[in-house]
């Protein structure tokens, strides 16, 4: 239950964060339905930690608060051995956290990244509004005095077709006209009745002074309009699936090693280049120079060539160390893009692994927490799993963000949240299994009167 109650209020983020990119472009239920399916799925890494911190606290909290975990210590079973049933099946579930995370959620970000591109390059559908101009369909520029309420019928049509790209040369006007797709929704036919249209002819310079023009009423025309670039158009898959967030982690080791490798030769291939193209170590100049000897070298000093030579070699000079300057920063910045895409790789190759500990994690924070506080339903374990889920979320998203930027290696920021919390759980557990009154509020309270109430003996 808490785990598809944790589903839909990430889903609803989604819906809100994208809800512009898809309404009003007429999209089909199979084509929403779709999206909706495999953004669903793709909240699955954030919404089963929260589920699991919040089930494992209800459970126990219910526990506690109808005495059934005092009747099982009665018994003789520690909270250890009552936790072991759930201890196993929070394991099974971080086993197919870790398998879902591996191979099926590459290929459901592929088909919902892709998908949500085609719907956001997409236009929205044609629509005519009174007194406004529609510039949606290409080469034409079309008002409407008033649309009836049949949706079809229109009235008082103004139509700037743009196509020849002279401006505004070619106008049609009619009093009244019907839309009506093809059966096929690939073309709009627009029959306008009672209109004339209007074409100016600017083909040579003295049209530019006669300006001729052509006059022409009709009782009824028919104009076809291209659909076609409003309907969704799927892009190739293949162009995302090299995306970080679209791979398993074989993939994702291949293309590490890649990059690992062709960023420790970088250095050595980037002197290669820049020796070779700029400042070569043995060129026909050297060898001239080597011919000419250090005796004859010195006779031709840079002073005594004339003012011509020495302005042409300071150029040439300065050109090459232009180059070479440009040269340099172009191959920076290609290798601190290298970096980058390396960090992005690294960061995803250990989300594979964080979300099944993050269940494990959040489990042991649950549990005894649950045992500890003694209340059930969706009030007080609400409450504090939201205030501890948004402890590790935060932990989580500064150091992915701060891994992704260099500041300090992926490893450490994706496992900081489960390293920050983990010591808390075994703590808690610890707590919990001496029927600690964690939260007693009476306990604080006797500690602060001993130290500033003196009582009377």
């Amino acid at each position: 239950m808490t785990f598809f109650i944790a589903m839909f209020v990430f889903f609803m983020i989604f819906i809100f964060k994208y809800i512009d990119d898809f309404v009003g472009k007429g999209l089909e239920f199979g084509v929403l339905f779709k999206l909706f399916f495999y953004f669903s799925l793709t909240t699955i890494p954030m919404a089963l930690p929260l589920a699991m911190l919040l089930s494992s606290l209800m459970t126990f909290g219910n526990l506690g608060e109808y005495f059934e975990l005092t009747a099982l210590k009665s018994a003789g079973l520690s909270l250890q051995q009552i936790m072991k049933p759930l201890i196993i099946s929070t394991l099974i579930l971080s086993v197919g956290a870790f398998l879902f995370s591996n191979y099926l959620l590459p290929y459901t970000n592929l088909k919902a990244g892709s998908l949500l591109y085609d719907i956001r390059e997409s236009k929205p559908t044609l629509m005519f509004k009174s007194g406004v101009f529609n510039n949606s369909i290409e080469g034409f520029s079309i008002r409407v005095d008033k649309k009836e309420k049949d949706g079809n019928t229109l009235k008082g049509i103004l139509i700037y077709d743009h196509r020849e790209h002279m401006g505004n040369n070619i106008v049609l006007y009619a009093k009244e006209g019907t839309m009506q797709e093809t059966p096929d929704r690939m073309f709009l036919n627009l029959t306008l009745k009672d209109g004339v249209s209007y074409k100016e002819f600017i083909g040579t310079s003295s049209d530019l002074q006669t300006r001729p023009l052509i006059r022409d009423a009709f009782k009824e025309k028919v104009i076809k309009f291209d659909l076609s670039e409003f309907k969704l158009r799927r892009t190739r898959e293949e162009l995302f699936r090299n995306n970080y967030q679209m791979l398993n982690l074989s993939q994702l080791d291949s293309i590490i090693d890649s990059l690992s490798s062709k960023r420790a030769s970088f250095a050595n291939v980037f002197m290669d280049k820049i020796e070779g193209a700029y400042y070569p170590k043995t060129s026909v100049h050297m060898s001239r120079v080597d011919s000419i000897g250090t005796q004859n070298l010195n006779l031709i000093s840079f002073d005594s060539l004339p003012l011509n030579k020495k302005l042409s070699i300071v150029e040439s000079a300065s050109s090459i160390a232009r180059n070479a300057r440009m040269f340099t920063v172009a191959n920076l910045n290609n290798r601190n893009n290298e970096y980058t895409r390396l960090l992005n790789y690294s960061v995803e190759w250990h989300r594979k692994y964080s979300l099944s500990i993050a269940c494990i994690v959040l489990f042991f924070i649950g549990a005894p927490l649950g045992a500890i506080i003694r209340k059930g339903g969706l009030g007080m374990p609400v409450v504090i799993s939201i205030i501890f889920f948004l402890v590790f979320h935060i932990l989580s998203i500064i150091g992915e963000k701060v891994a992704k930027e260099g500041g300090f290696p992926p490893y450490i920021g994706m496992w900081m949240a489960s390293a920050v919390l983990m010591p808390l759980g075994i703590w808690l557990t610890y707590k919990a299994t001496r029927d600690s009154d964690l939260f007693d509020i009476t306990i604080y309270t006797n500690a602060v009167k001993k130290v500033f109430i003196k009582t009377k003996p």
